[in-house]
């Protein structure tokens, strides 16, 4: 189906809801000023800006027509499932509308991919031209950069956007080639991604930031070739983030016999990353088992900590804020506000961390207090 005139443009954005999303969204969620009526709660998430601000943003899709066969997706060419486009003035009307109504603050904008990208490209680019010049919007915008994007057309998208992204699926191209086999990794993916970093550059590291996506678990990538992947993007294309979806399959694909992917793997996935990206790990210290995936049964901060810091803990009160980061517990705030209440005198008792917004159960094992274990272990209450 496509959209027309006589359609509801509200009613009409949520039927381009992800279909490979298989996490039930509810009743209703949250919006800006209150509750978000059930028929549109599937298209609507709660995201983090790049500015770290947790908001509501509809997604939406300008066309679910798609001419790829990828094995994980929904909306792959030849599957029988109910479509939907849109013209740019449309989808922006939409969108706007529920704006206007609080029910959301910014807009993840993807669709199909229909020919070499291009023309698909270019509906995304005059949706944003639209909600920019003539809505006056100045809220969040996601952008999709489509596979096959010209470079021109990766310009222009990041001048309106807030984020974009590219997502590449699986870690390298032999692993891409097992799910999305009309997909290149190099020439249709990996380029786009290194032509945004190009044009932040130019423009004197100014811009907006980047993620990438993966799917989780179908081609039979290891944790580590997903990590290795994510921290090599982080290092040379200025990445801000990669996420990870387990995969679940989907009636009528490929791989549809194939066994769904943990949560909790994509948890660990999550994270590490999060270690690569702003704890200062390197992939090669995380806790990789023989068949380099990560182990399940606890976050891997806390399994690397048991084989370093169990026999040399860290000294609370003297330790580099780098080095109070590989502790269990110790987020990025935490240690933060450690280095500044230890000037105002010397650290002796868990609660005093706990105070301060740490996990002090956590660290309790790999810490010293002015030179001494902690005496005892905190309780839950």
């Amino acid at each position: 189906m496509f959209y027309h005139s006589g359609m509801d443009p509200i009613e009409m954005l949520c039927q381009t809801r992800d279909a490979t999303r298989y996490e039930p969204a509810g009743d209703e969620v949250m919006g800006v000023h209150g509750r978000v009526p059930a028929a549109l709660a599937d298209c609507i998430s709660h995201v983090v800006s790049p500015h770290n601000r947790r908001m509501p943003v509809l997604k939406a899709m300008t066309t679910t027509v798609c001419e790829r066969n990828c094995g994980y997706c929904g909306f792959r060419n030849g599957r029988d499932v109910h479509r939907v486009s849109f013209t740019p003035d449309a989808l922006a009307d939409g969108f706007y509308r529920l704006y206007q109504a609080g029910l959301v603050e910014g807009l993840f904008l993807s669709a199909g991919v229909v020919r070499d990208g291009v023309p698909t490209q270019d509906k995304i680019i005059a949706t944003g031209e639209i909600l920019r010049k003539r809505y006056h919007f100045r809220g969040y915008l996601h952008l999709k950069v489509m596979p096959g994007a010209e470079y021109d057309q990766v310009v222009r998208t990041i001048q309106l956007a807030d984020r974009v992204s590219v997502n590449l699926e699986a870690p390298n191209a032999h692993r891409l080639s097992h799910i999305a086999p009309q997909k290149k990794f190099a020439d249709e993916l990996v380029q786009r991604l290194q032509w945004i970093e190009r044009v932040r550059r130019e423009c004197g590291g100014y811009g907006p930031s980047s993620t990438t996506q993966f799917v989780v678990g179908p081609a039979g990538e290891s944790d580590l070739e997903l990590l290795q992947t994510t921290q090599l993007l982080h290092q040379q294309m200025g990445l801000a983030r990669a996420y990870f979806m387990a995969f679940n399959p989907v009636v009528d694909t490929p791989l549809e016999d194939r066994e769904p992917t943990p949560l909790l793997r994509q948890h660990r996935l999550y994270q590490s990353s999060f270690l690569l990206r702003d704890y200062g790990f390197d992939v090669e210290e995380l806790p990789f088992g023989p068949d380099g995936n990560l182990p399940l049964r606890e976050d891997p901060k806390t399994t690397w900590a048991r084989g370093q810091l169990q026999r040399q803990p860290v000294e609370i009160n003297r330790a580099e804020r780098a080095e109070l980061l590989r502790v269990p517990g110790i987020g990025l705030r935490g240690a933060d506000r450690i280095i500044r209440e230890r000037r105002r005198g010397t650290l002796r008792q868990l609660e005093q961390l706990q105070k301060m917004g740490v996990r002090a159960e956590w660290a309790a094992p790999f810490v010293l207090l002015d030179g001494r274990r902690p005496l005892k272990q905190l309780g839950l209450w």
